[in-house]
This record gives structure tokens, sequence and C-alpha cells, in this order.
């Protein structure tokens, strides 16, 4: 599958807009999150790999904010147990069209894959079947923090015994050293990936307001407030970590 570079933020912009995931991004976001976001890879598949672990037989697997359906491929390599579906959900009409899209040449790629839906709609208004594995891959920091709470506790109360939530977010450190460390390393990355001083620019204007990251500590303290009984840390590269909460 080809991807086209990201160019949305290479020319200078009178006045920059907030981020939105229309189909300008759809069409260059996997080059975007690979460029963006260290560690991108490996956490997408090891979180099939995750999923292998704690998925049942006969449940429903749930990608919450697909996008265009990476997380949703790796459960479906990875889980074999008989019975299991993964049900995909993403509030933007432009991520589902193309991740069906994604979703079908891979069913031409592989056999016996796991049974999918894609759903177009607000994971904050859906009512969750009983389900064994949750994704929330670099989803919740892209919702209204007072509606976190509300949302991780649906997903605990829908998570069965033995099941688990996998949680992958950017990170902000309440020691300002640590922060701006960290940061400075993200954009160093950034730079090392070809973006420029003025798309790094830009592109931070139209997610400031869009994208509100938490601390480690604000995210522990949230998960055991929505009722679960361990969060582990399974990986982190420079400021975004990804998290395993048990119910």
């Amino acid at each position: 599958m080809t991807h086209i570079p990201d160019r949305i933020f290479n020319t200078p912009l009178a006045q920059v807009p907030d981020f939105k995931f229309n189909e300008d991004v759809v069409r260059v976001f996997p080059d975007m999150i690979k460029r963006s976001v260290p560690g991108y890879p490996t956490i997408v598949e090891n979180t099939g790999v995750l999923a292998a672990q704690f998925a049942q037989a006969n449940s429903t697997l749930y990608d919450l904010g697909c996008s265009l359906g990476a997380v949703t491929q790796a459960l479906r390599r990875h889980v074999s147990h008989s019975g299991c579906k993964v049900i995909a959900v993403d509030s933007s009409s432009a991520m589902v069209e193309r991740c069906r899209e994604h979703l079908n040449a891979q069913d031409a790629m592989f056999q016996e894959l796991l049974p999918v839906e894609v759903i177009e709609a607000d994971i904050l208004s859906l009512t969750l079947q009983p389900t064994s594995l949750v994704t929330l891959n670099f989803t919740l920091q892209f919702i209204a923090p007072e509606q976190r709470l509300e949302l991780l506790h649906n997903i605990h109360s829908a998570l069965l015994p033995g099941g688990a939530l996998v949680l992958s977010e950017k990170l902000r450190f309440n020691d300002l050293a640590e922060h701006d460390l960290l940061n400075e390393l993200h954009l160093a990355f950034k730079r090392a990936n070809g973006y420029s001083e003025l798309e790094i620019a830009q592109k931070r204007r139209a997610i400031e307001k869009v994208m509100l990251p938490d601390s480690l500590e604000q995210h522990r303290e949230r998960l055991y407030s929505a009722g679960f009984s361990k969060v582990v840390v399974w990986f982190q590269c420079f400021n975004f970590a990804s998290l395993i909460a048990i119910p």
C-alpha cells in the first residue's frame, strides 16, 4: 500500500485552522502518524500480541477511534480464538470509508481472519457489548477532559473478567524539566523524519486546542476511579506511552 507523504503544513498559512480528521488528513495519515508518533509501529503490532493474551472465545473486541484500522488489522492477525469478532469505531466518515478499504485489502491477503464491523459513531454514545479487549489508540486525548472518566467507566463496565483495556496516549509531565526534555526529543524525532520547522510550528498550532494530553498520574488516577484494579505501562518512547488496564 503506497503512502502519500504528509505535506499538509509545508506552506505558510495566514490562519492555521483547528486540526480535523478530514479527507486531507486521511489521505496522508499513515505517513503523518509514523513520522509524528515515536514507536507507533511497535505499539500497533504489539497491541495485537497483547490482544491475543486477553481476548476470550466468543467475545467482542473493540478498536475505539480506529482511524484507518491499523490496530484492527493487528488484532485480526494475532487473535485466533473461535467466535471472536472486532468492532472498529470512528466518528470521521472519511476515516471509516478508508478503513473499510484497508480491511477489505487485508481480507484479500489473509485467510480465516476474525470478522470485523466498521461503524461510524461517536464512541461517547456507543452501547458496548460484553467485551474481552478494548483499545483506545491515541483517542482519549481528543475526548473532552470532562467526558473521559465516563467513557472509561463505560468500558470497564463492559469488560469481561480477565479482559483488558489497552490505552495509548501522548503524555505531558508534571516535572517541567522532564516535560521539556521529552518534548525536545519528540521535536528532534519529527525533524529526523523530515518535518521542517514551519510544518512543526503550524501542526502544533492546529492541534493545541484539539488534542489535550494528560500526565501518567492523571491516567492512572482516572483508570482507578473508573474501576480498574491494575494499570501497567508496557511501552514508552519519549512522551508517548501505552498502558494495560485490568478490570
